[in-house]
């Protein structure tokens, strides 16, 4: 998205002006919402199309959707397919400040994998996708894919909430156990398709990471975040 002050005309990126132009088929003097994905938004109106650029001249700001208080990075283990794109819409939608992808030791998909498929510019597009369809302003970041370990060193001392099996560690709380707090961040961390290897669960206990259930039930590894990420804006009260 472009930066833009509260006057002047700007540029709009290439795939947004071709999308204004040939979808949309806005035309000059048409008003149209920008923002910059930094938490600002403007009313505009198109100054010029052309096939490959749009102009536009900020009219005036306008009051952004807030963002939850609470930031939330999903930490979501790689999954096949085009399951981890719709994890990622989804997780934007619902507001996540951002999303770290992992590979651990059940994980189906090779580290190299997002690389030599072009994942991250296609989970960058869901991002902007989502981000425009749920009228946030702030464009949430997809990490570089990182080892789980890392992920953990990384994080050592914030809030994390790791979501596990019913029965996986001898102290596995459920959801209700976070009534009452409510912080400034927190990182929520999903397994693979396989499942958490026991002794990631470990190490992540020995971390002082929080290991949650939902309930009784075990829930599919790309509908988790969907599920869970709700639930906890319920309890910290950060709908």
């Amino acid at each position: 998205m472009p930066a833009f002050t509260n006057e002047g005309v700007v540029d709009l990126p290439e795939d947004e002006a071709q999308h204004l132009s040939r979808v949309l088929r806005l035309k000059a003097g048409e008003a149209i919402a920008i923002f910059d994905g930094q938490g600002h938004e403007a009313l505009a109106h198109v100054a010029s199309v052309t096939s490959r650029r749009v102009s536009v001249r900020v009219a005036e700001p306008r009051a952004a959707a807030p963002e939850p208080r609470v930031a939330v990075t999903l930490a979501q283990a790689l999954l096949k397919s085009d399951k981890m794109d719709r994890v990622i819409r989804d997780a934007v939608m619902l507001g996540v400040a951002a999303v770290q992808p992992f590979v651990s030791r059940r994980t189906d998909v090779p580290l190299k994998a997002v690389s030599r498929g072009g994942r991250q510019d296609r989970w960058d597009r869901t991002v902007i996708s989502s981000v425009k369809q749920c009228g946030r302003a702030v464009v949430p970041p997809v990490h570089e894919t990182k080892e789980f370990g890392v992920v953990l060193q990384s994080t050592a001392g914030q809030t994390r909430l790791m979501f596990v099996e019913p029965g996986a560690a001898r102290h596995v709380a459920d959801m209700t156990s976070l009534e009452g707090q409510r912080p400034s961040s927190a990182i929520v961390l999903v397994g693979p398709e396989g499942g958490w290897d026991p002794q990631e669960v470990a190490d992540a206990a020995a971390g002082g990471v929080a290991l949650l259930s939902f309930g009784g039930r075990v829930l599919r590894a790309d509908a988790a975040a969907a599920a869970v990420i709700p639930v906890l804006r319920y309890i910290w009260r950060d709908l």
